[in-house]
């Protein structure tokens, strides 16, 4: 698979939140979402560690305990079982890796 563009994959909808699966396998899934202003993931979990890379627009980001705003080309990491949540401040666009094939930290 390649995509020259991720921003043009997906396109966010009024009052919404969509996703888009671009890859899953036994060891890794890949999930485009799109994020209208005001919408959110509110705190949940994964059970394998994860990756949030934003790829535009804006959003508070709390993982665990730390919450920031994340901007185009923003990156988090977060071990299975770490809580947390994304609200749009504006339409906003992140790609989820969840690595199934991580091994958890000892």
């Amino acid at each position: 698979m390649n995509i020259s563009n991720l921003a043009t994959e997906i396109e966010i909808q009024d009052g919404s939140t969509v996703s888009k699966t671009l890859h899953q396998d036994d060891s890794l899934k890949i999930v485009l979402f799109g994020f209208d202003a005001g919408q959110e993931l509110s705190e949940h979990t994964a059970s394998v560690p994860a990756i949030m890379h934003f790829i535009d627009g804006e959003a508070d980001v709390t993982v665990g305990k730390d919450a920031s705003k994340a901007g185009p080309n923003s990156f988090y990491r977060m071990d299975a079982g770490v809580p947390h949540s994304i609200m749009a401040n504006q339409p906003t666009k992140m790609l989820l890796l969840l690595l199934k094939g991580a091994k958890p930290n000892a």
